[in-house]
């Protein structure tokens, strides 16, 4: 691709996206007890909202990062409209029953057919984040100082989803290191 190519992609959206939010990303969980724990505890991450849906007998739980308790909503009201204009948010949705299911129950996107790739979280100090995720038993795909993208890490959550964690301070040298 040219650089004139890239150049244009990078123009101004269309006005009548003004106010448009990225939300969500959808990741299907098979235990939400589990999952929830993980991206609280490993990740930081507090839950906003848990919606269940009886009649499809399936669970919506939004996950994201929230300025202080303050910030938090306290009517039903007030946090289903907060949780779905907050940027970034992840949604772990889970199909009631699958947590009883023997082995994995869906595919994490990175074997093959290939797809879904992964989810990323920009850390302080990746090197550090990995300790502590070491620490808390966390599984790596691939750790800061493997491969030929050095500075960066893979983990896998509960349900083998891969995140990347990086640093927004260190990424433009690594991608400058194999470039």
């Amino acid at each position: 691709m040219q650089l004139s190519q890239i150049d244009e992609r990078y123009r101004a959206p269309a006005p009548e996206t003004g106010g448009y939010v990225f939300n969500q990303t959808m990741l299907r969980v098979k235990d939400p007890e589990v999952s929830v724990a993980f991206y609280r505890d490993v990740m930081g991450m507090q839950l906003v909202k848990a919606i269940p849906f009886e009649a499809f007998a399936f669970t919506l739980y939004f996950m994201g990062y929230i300025d202080g308790p303050e910030a938090y909503p306290a009517t039903e009201g007030d946090r289903f409209v907060h949780a779905f204009g907050q940027p970034a948010m992840l949604e772990l949705t889970h199909n009631w029953g699958t947590e009883s299911q023997q082995g994995a129950v869906y595919h994490d996107g990175n074997a093959a057919p290939q797809g879904f790739g992964h989810i990323g979280f920009c850390v302080p100090d990746v090197d550090a984040a990995c300790a502590r995720f070491e620490g808390l038993g966390v599984e790596f795909v691939k750790r800061p100082g493997d491969g030929k993208m050095k500075g960066i890490a893979f983990i896998k959550d509960p349900d083998g989803y891969w995140i990347e964690i990086l640093s927004s301070r260190d990424i433009a040298q690594v991608v400058a290191s194999v470039g």
